[in-house]
């Protein structure tokens, strides 16, 4: 009587719901089917073609200062230019913007204003003792 060999560990490996699949045991990730290989092969012509543009510009004597890279563009867009995309400004957000921004400053120049008047008034009429090495007043 011959014995079998053991199966693989691919074999005995099953999907876990609290894991993914490794990208080894994917079917996906090895599938050969026409529509794939063909879609594939167009993306990477695409590709080498605009990379031979690229290189042919930037190893060009007589090209211009800048070369653009419509793709480095697009990205340099992305981050600079639109930073909050879904962000409106309207008359809310203003207003808003106003209060956070402003109004805590206000709010503590009328508090050190009127404390600063408190004082000077009690001084002025002989009701606050001042301590003889107060540097602020």
């Amino acid at each position: 009587m011959a014995w079998a060999p053991p199966p693989s560990a691919a074999k005995l490996y099953r999907p876990n719901r609290f894991v993914s699949l490794p990208a080894e045991l994917d079917p996906a990730t090895y599938d050969t089917s026409p529509e794939k290989l063909r879609a594939e092969a167009e993306r990477l012509a695409i590709r080498s073609r605009l990379k031979r543009q690229y290189l042919l510009q930037l190893n060009d004597p007589g090209a211009p200062a800048v070369i653009e890279n419509p793709a480095l563009a697009r990205w340099a867009y992305a981050k600079s230019q639109n930073v909050y995309p879904t962000f409106r400004p309207t008359l809310t957000t203003s207003f808003l913007g106003a209060v956070y921004g402003l109004g805590p400053l206000l709010f503590w120049i009328f508090v050190l204003k009127a404390d600063r008047d408190r004082k000077k008034k009690r001084i002025e009429e002989g009701k606050y003792k001042r301590s003889p090495f107060s540097v602020f007043f």
